[in-house]
This record gives structure tokens, sequence and C-alpha cells, in this order.
């Protein structure tokens, strides 16, 4: 089984211009991963590409990418030769589902969630109304000029398709002037950054790991600073959240993250990542068994196994 992974951030997508340096790490920590839990299945090649400014994976077969040389056409033609794709991308400006759209076009297998739930879950502001329709403790969400009257102070102002901490300010009071168009209002709620890793086939919903996120506030700024795997016990309260957001979000499939911050009334959920994310790259090491061998479109005869009980997951490091 040819399996293509497209890792956008470091594999060609910016062979124009100089690739964000906040995220180079991250997605070279998430290829290599990737690349090395599925290479670990039995009889599964991977191909992919990298920006031949940066490292090569030091598995599977990569096609170096050079300025001039078209990304997408590349990664198009692999997509067309793979059994299965797996595009790892940012939501924001509709690159994931953009990606999505054109290789479903060519591969009958695209390991991703559907294309209405990737377009949702690129809007924090859609995001957070779908989960409050569902009766989940969401993070409100407002467009600028929706914020109510008696909403409290300070508040977070970040990019509704954003992704991660990029462009996410804390404002002690909103301007006069009109915000940027494109950018909601939250309030910003006190507690621990937190994320849920969920595996999603079927219509099931399982918490693999229940992660603490290391985010520090310097001035107006947020910065990630790294993801804790397996910091919190998957208790009931936290199961129970990762079926719920799986009901609500019924598209989901295989890897994926969810937001929340942990308060001292339960967790509230701040947004959903149709992808993998930086707590992946840490997720085998905290569960002692490949992840990956429970993915629905990695099993050759399709019969999806229960997941095992689990034992308690090693609290593992992801530093950028």
């Amino acid at each position: 089984m040819l399996v293509f992974v497209c890792e956008t951030v470091t594999g060609g997508d910016y062979l124009g211009s100089e690739p964000p340096g906040s995220l180079i790490a991250e997605g070279l920590m998430m290829r290599d991963t990737l690349i090395g839990d599925l290479e670990d299945l039995p009889g599964i090649r991977v191909v992919t590409t990298h920006d031949a400014r940066l490292p090569a994976p030091t598995r599977g077969t990569s096609t170096a990418l050079r300025r001039g040389d078209d990304a997408r056409a590349v990664w198009n033609l692999l997509a067309e030769q793979a059994d299965i794709v797996w595009p790892v991308a940012p939501e924001s400006d509709g690159i994931l589902e953009t990606l999505a759209e054109a290789f479903r076009a060519r591969s009958r297998r695209v390991l991703l969630p559907d294309q209405a739930t990737i377009a949702l879950c690129a809007s924090k502001w859609r995001t957070a109304g779908a989960l409050a329709a569902a009766g989940i403790p969401t993070v409100p969400t407002w467009w600028p000029d929706e914020v109510p009257a008696d909403a409290a102070a300070p508040f977070v102002v970040k990019p509704d398709d954003g992704a991660g901490a990029h462009d996410v300010r804390v404002l002690a009071a909103l301007p006069a002037a009109p915000l940027p168009p494109g950018l909601v209002v939250q309030p910003l709620i006190e507690g621990t950054p937190a994320s849920l890793t969920l595996l999603c086939q079927n219509g099931r919903t399982h918490v693999l790991t229940a992660n603490r996120q290391h985010v520090s506030r310097r001035g107006e700024s947020f910065r990630f600073e790294g993801v804790t795997v397996g910091a919190f016990p998957v208790d009931a309260a936290l199961a129970a959240l990762g079926a719920r957001i799986g009901a609500a979000l019924p598209g989901l499939r295989g890897i994926v993250g969810a937001d929340y911050i942990a308060t001292p009334e339960g967790p509230v959920v701040v947004e959903v990542n149709p992808r993998l994310t930086t707590a992946y790259a840490g997720l085998r090491r905290a569960l002692g068994v490949n992840p990956l061998a429970f993915v629905a479109e990695l099993i050759r005869d399709g019969v999806v196994p229960d997941l095992p009980h689990l034992p308690p997951a090693i609290p593992v490091e992801v530093l950028p």
C-alpha cells in the first residue's frame, strides 16, 4: 500500500518565499513522526516531498522541490499514484480545504474529515456555533460588531480562519475604530490551555490523550512553546466531551485535535482542528503503541477493531 504524505509547510508550499519559521519545526516533527509510524505498519510505503532548503525525512521516499518547481502539480501526480493521501496543512486561507478538494478529485482515499467539516472547522465562528448548538461548553465567539455590550474584557482577537497562536492578540478593551475584516472576538477564559487528541472513525470518537499546551503571553501576543502529550488522565468527563464533539461534527475522521481551556467548572472548547496537530509527534511514545494501527483506512481487511483498553498515557514533552 502506497501512502502519500503531504505536509505543506515543509513540503514545498513556500518555494517562492521563506517558510514561516514558527511552523517549520512543528511541520518537520509531524511529517517525520507520521512517516515513521506509517512505515512501521506491515506492507506500507510512503512517498512525500520536501523543500530542498529543509532536511529530507529519514524514512520514506521524498522528492526535493526547488524554486521554480510547481509543488501543487507534483502533489497532484503523487496523489493519483498513491493508494491513500494524508494531507497535513493549516486551515488558514482555505489551504487545507482547497488541498483536500484537489486530492479528492484524484484519489478515492484522502485521510481527512469530509469537505463540509473541514470548511466548518476552518471558521472559529462557525465551529463555536455548531458546538454551542450541541450543548457543548464553548468559548463565545463574536464578529466585532456583534460583541454584547455587557461582555467583560479582556478580549482575545484572532483571525476567524487562523491556525495556532499566529496573529492572536489580547486586548484590554476593543478599539473604537473598526477591526479589520476576518477577525473574531472572544472573552479571555482563565484556565489551563489544553487539547484532546481524538480518533474518529465510523461515527465513533475515542480520546487518545489529553494534553497540556504550553502557551505564554507576552504583552498582547500569545506564543506556543510546546505541548505535554498525555499530561492529564482521560477521565469520564473528557471521554464524554470527546464523544460529544464527535457527535456534533460527525464528518470528523482520522486523528484530529480539539483545543480547550481546563477551568474549575470543567473544560471549555476553543476550537477543533480537522487534521493532525503537533501533539501527534509525541502520541506513540505517550501511548506505548502505534496509533495508526487503529486508523480504519490503513486496515487491509476493512474491519475496524474496537480500540483496546490502553494503559494511562505517559506524559511526553514535544517542543518545537
